[in-house]
Order: C-alpha cells, then structure tokens, then sequence
C-alpha cells in the first residue's frame, strides 16, 4: 500500500487542521482495503473561539452517516474536548446518554451527529487521529494468537488492545490504557484493536495518515510472508441464470420484501466459492463487527443444486443463532445478505441496487481477506456472542432505520419495450420513480441516455431479432437476478391505407413489431417471470381493438391480436401466480407522433379547435403519456394482485367502446 499524499492536493484543502483533516481523511477513504462504505472515522483538535469570543478546544470528528472518500468540512461534527473528557472518566454511562451528550457538547446544533467512537478520539493526545477497519489487520488479528502476531509484526510501535464492544466502553478502555503513559516517549504510533482495526495518530494530518500506510503495509508483508506468497484460488463459473432467479425469490421470501441480487462471476469469486473447506470457513465471521450490519454474521452456502434446502437451513440456523444469544431483543428477518454459491461464484442481496452493490464489495474484501488469512494461519473472528451484540446493538439498528420509507415497487426489476419516448418513457419513469429498477430496450441508439435520466439502463435492441432480445434477458438476470414485471409496449402506428392501396410490406412489418415480436419477447422472457417476485407482465393494446377505424387496419388487426394474445398468456400463467393484463390507452396526444401540425390536421378533420380535440371523450379530459404510466405501475403493484386477464381502458370514456 502507498502513500497517496500530494503537497498541491494538500494545499487546495486549505492550511488549517480540519481542512488538512478533509483531505488525509478522502486518501484514507480511496482505499477499499482500509474502509467500505461509511466504515472507519477520523478526527482532528483544533483550538477555536466560540461566538462570545472566548476559546474553546474542539474535537472535530466524522459525523454519522458520511463517508471518507467523499467527506466534506460539513461532515465534522465540533466536540468540546471537556465534554468528551469527562464522559470518559465516568464510571459507566449508557449508549443513550452518550449520544445525547455528545449532541449537547457541539459547538454548531446544525453539524451531523459525532461518531461513536468520539470520545475515544477524544481522549487519544495527538491532534490527528485516524481510524480504518484494514483488511489486513483483520487478517492479522482475527487468530487465536492475535496479540503475538500483531507484537512480532509492528513490535513496540503499537499498543495491542483486546477486542471491547465499540462505543463507551471501547473508549474507556483505551483511557485507562494510555492515561498515564507519556506515548510520545514511547514512541507509540498507533493502537490495534483485535478483530476490529487500527488507529494512528500525529500532530500533523500528514504523518498521521503516512503511518496508518505504513502500519498497514507491515501487515500485508507479514501476511505474505506467512502464507508463503499464497495467490488467491481462480476458477471459471458455470452460469445457471434460471438458477439464479430461482435462489433471488427464495431470498425474498425469507426476507418478506424483493431483493436485488448481484451476481459476481468473477474468476477469483468462483474460485474462492470452490475452496474446500469454505462453507467452514467462510461462515465464521465478518472482517469487522461492523459489517455485520451490512452482512449479518456469517453468509449463506449453497450445497450442491439444492438452492431451496440450502438457504431453508440458513434461516433455521439464524433464528437457533438468534434464539441463543437474544436478551429480548426482536428477530431480525432470517434471509442471507450474501451467498457463497460454488462452481457460481458470489451472490450479494439488498433492497436496493445500492445496497446490493455495498454488500457487493464487503463480500469481495471478505472472500479475499479470509482466503489470505487462512493461507497465513487461519482464520478466527470473533465469537458469535460478540457479533451479536453488534448486530443488534440500538446504535448500530438506529443507522438501518434512517433510510426513507419503502417505495411500491422497491427491489422489483421492470423490463419495458420501446421507451426511448412517449407513453413507453413514461410508464418506464413511473415504475422506477415507484423504486423499480428499469431496463428499457429500444430500437432508438439513444434509449442508455434516456433510461440513465430515470437511474435505468438502457440497451439498444431490434426487438424482431431473436438472439439480441435474449442477450438483453440475460444482461438484465445476470445484474439484477431476475425479472418481476414485463411491459411489452413496443410497436409502431403505420400510415393510414385502405386495404385495397395497403401494401403488404406495411402490414407485415406492422404484424413483426405489433405482434411477433412480442410472442418473441414472451417466448424468452416467460421462464424468469415465473421465477419473480410478484410477477406480473402487462401489454400496452389501444382503443382501436375495439373501435377500429377506416384505413387501421394493421394497427387494428395487430392490437386486436396482442389483446388476444395477453388473454392467452393469462391462462397459461396463472398457474404461476404471473399475472397477464392489458392498458388500451387512446388519444394520448403528448407524444413524438402528435406534432403540433398534426394535431391541427386531425382537429381540423372533425371541425374542432386542437383542445376541444385533445378532450374529445366522454369526460372531456385531456389524456397524457404519465397517465398510462402511472396505472401500468398500479398494475404491476399490489392494488392488481388478484387481477389477472383484465382489459384496462384509460380513454377517459370512449363511446363506442361503451
């Protein structure tokens, strides 16, 4: 590991301590080895004056809830430094009370909540102070002889300090420690704290994050040495992606909301999947206790195909897990936040693609840090009494409860046809503005811009070709690990002819896009709907399968067809718990094919101005693209849950259809 100081950097951050404590704290955060998502924290005193003029010594420390890599002065909450010491020299205190006091010892009311760990900064007597969850200090330090190998590996340049629940007790732990030693004449550089991390500390930002380098490099050396130069396992996956679907919805039903799951294939996963041994292991733990938030304590693993079974026993084992260790507390939902699959590789689960792409990364530093540290010794974490407590400790489930309220359609995966604009574009937008996430296929080259404006992924496909529809499929199983609702909306409106002048390459490029291409999309897609989340597949038909009109004949004989065909896969599906319903939408005007000459044309055509036009149904109510997206979204949500064939006009009353 190397130093990624730059005196120029340095500078643009500004010369004072916590602007220099800004940027050692961003370099401490680019480094996925040392800190993942929001891990770690760091600090700087400062001596200031308050707003009557009097001076005041402060301690700056990482607010909760931001992150290293991206931490701004904003995310320093200002601690007075006699506050913090003498919270440290009480005898007991209460998760609660401390975070109450901290609250009421900052200087600035408006500053994010202080990190738990601010009074052990606190009481540490050097300006800069900075804290990181290292993967190789785990390595180092999660074995039965931890405090050996960390004293033949950094000798007496650090104090060894035996693994204390984080918080208070952790701080008063290290104040009894080091309250009557003079660590600068010792030459103390840092603190390790067993199966949890490492500290250092300086007077100057620089040097304190230089030695944390340092200190951290020692371990890797020593590491290296001790398993001999040991390379991580590779393998190749075998890729089963019905498979993966299959494991996706047993994951959500243990946990009783859709997942995400991300599936990482990756030559060294798989290999790390395929270690014998590794469902021993791999199990014992997290790197830190903090993970286990994001993990809980240990991951699930696949026995041979038995997917169901598997991850059955996983639950079992969690609630036997939580039954030995729980003081009262509330079980926690018994499903896996990430799965050792062999001959596959890793699966990470969340809520949100966010969460499942965190998890992601702590799996992968996971994998690679225990396979190093079993290489180098074995590998000893701590003890599950331990990690429980973590678990469900209230600080730690404070910071889960923050986030905002579940959205409808949260952790569902929407696949919609032709929505690069129009009525496609917003039923796309009001699925992932429900908390879908969306991959729309198009035949428009800028359909990935367009479903990037909505947090979607957009690919370019001709939905009439067989092979470039299926690699769309896929592409979207193998990212997101299934598909839960289908919107087949493509299709085309063709110039009006009569039959009798029609010709034929218009009717049979109409019936391709109107019709075919959506057998073909139900023909590939239809073995994952049934293995989703709530499934359910709508079709967007028209007006016209009912109220037809002179010179439509391909368009109309096309959306009569689709209906029946929604009607068909209906049957077919219900045994499936996948429910088949069709929009016809009519006169919706606010789209590409409605420019403002032809809507002039059309309301010409029937003697009225363009807005008595635009309103010409039974309720005179103008109908628009995000109408027709919000009810495909209530749809495919659970309002329609027992809806199954239905024909849903959003015409605003058409008399002819009535």
């Amino acid at each position: 590991m190397e130093s990624l100081w730059n005196d120029q950097e340095a500078a643009a951050f500004g010369t004072d301590p916590l602007g220099q404590r800004v940027y050692s704290s961003r370099l401490l955060g680019q480094h996925a080895d040392l800190v993942l998502h929001g891990g770690g924290n760091t600090s700087v005193k400062a001596e200031e004056k308050d707003f009557f003029g009097e001076p005041v010594s402060l301690c700056y420390v990482k607010g909760s809830g931001w992150d290293l890599a991206t931490i701004e002065r904003a995310g320093f909450a200002p601690v007075k430094m006699e506050a913090l010491m003498k919270m440290a020299a009480l005898e007991t205190m209460t998760d609660a009370d401390m975070v109450t006091q901290l609250r009421a010892a900052m200087t600035d009311p408006a500053a994010p909540t202080p990190s738990i760990e601010a009074i052990l900064h606190g009481v540490i007597p050097f300006a800069f102070v900075d804290h990181s969850h290292a993967n190789a200090i785990s390595a180092l330090t999660c074995h039965a002889d931890g405090a050996d190998r960390v004293q033949q590996c950094f000798g007496s340049r650090v104090l060894v300090v035996p693994y204390v629940m984080p918080g208070f007790i952790l701080a008063q732990t290290i104040w009894e420690m080091i309250k009557d030693r003079d660590l600068r004449a010792e030459g103390i550089e840092g603190l390790v704290l067993l199966k949890h991390g490492l500290f250092t500390f300086a007077d100057d930002a620089k040097t304190s994050y230089e030695k944390h380098i340092e200190l951290v490099t020692l371990a890797e050396k020593f590491l290296a040495e001790q398993s001999g130069g040991a390379s991580p396992v590779e393998a190749v996956a075998e890729e089963n992606l019905l498979e993966l679907a299959q494991l996706r919805r047993a994951v959500a039903g243990l946990r009783g909301t859709p997942v995400i799951a991300k599936l990482d294939a990756s030559a060294a996963a798989v290999g790390y999947a395929n270690l014998p041994g590794v469902a021993d292991f791999g199990t014992r733990g997290p790197l830190t206790p903090d993970h286990s938030i994001r993990t809980k304590r240990a991951p699930a693993v696949i026995e041979g195909d038995d997917i169901d079974g598997s991850l059955s026993r996983y639950a079992a084992a969690y609630a036997a897990y939580f039954d030995r260790h729980q003081k009262g507390e509330t079980m926690l939902d018994a499903a896996p936040r990430f799965v050792i699959w062999p001959r596959r590789g890793l699966v990470s689960l969340g809520g949100t693609v966010a969460e499942a792409d965190i998890v992601a990364d702590i799996a992968q530093h996971t994998a690679a840090t225990v396979q190093l540290a079993e290489a180098a010794g074995g590998w000893e974490p701590l003890p599950e009494q331990d990690i429980f407590d973590i678990e469900y400790w209230e600080l730690e489930q404070a910071k889960l409860r923050k986030g905002p309220a579940r959205k409808v359609h949260q952790g569902k995966v929407a696949l919609v046809t032709g929505c690069a604009a129009g009525i496609g574009f917003a039923i796309a937008e009001s699925l992932a503005e429900q908390g879908a996430q969306v991959v729309g296929l198009d035949i428009d080259k800028e359909i990935p811009e367009i479903m990037s404006r909505i947090g979607g992924i957009g690919i370019v496909v001709n939905l009439t070709e067989d092979e470039p529809v299926q690699q769309a499929i896929d592409f979207t199983v193998r990212r997101f690990g299934g598909i839960d609702i289908v919107v087949s909306n493509a299709g085309i409106f063709p110039k009006n002819e009569f039959l009798g002048e029609m010709t034929q390459s218009d009717w049979d490029r109409t019936i391709a896009i109107n019709l075919t291409s959506h057998q073909k999309l139900m023909n590939k897609v239809v073995p994952f709907v049934k293995l989703g989340i709530e499934p359910s597949i709508i079709f967007v038909g028209s007006r016209n399968f009912k109220a037809p009109g002179p010179g439509a004949a391909a368009y109309s004989c096309s959306k009569a067809a689709l209906t029946q065909l929604c009607r068909v896969a209906a049957l077919e599906l219900a045994p499936h718990k996948v429910r088949v319903n069709v929009v016809h939408p009519d006169a919706v005007f606010d789209t590409k094919l409605w420019t403002p000459e032809a809507l002039q044309r059309s309301a010409d055509r029937y003697g009225m101005t363009v807005e008595e036009y635009k309103t010409k149904n039974l309720m005179k109510v103008e109908i628009k693209s995000k109408d027709i997206g919000n009810m495909v979204a209530a749809m495919a949500g659970p309002l329609f849950a027992k809806v199954t064939g239905a024909q849903i006009p959003v015409d605003g009353g058409n008399d002819r259809v009535i």
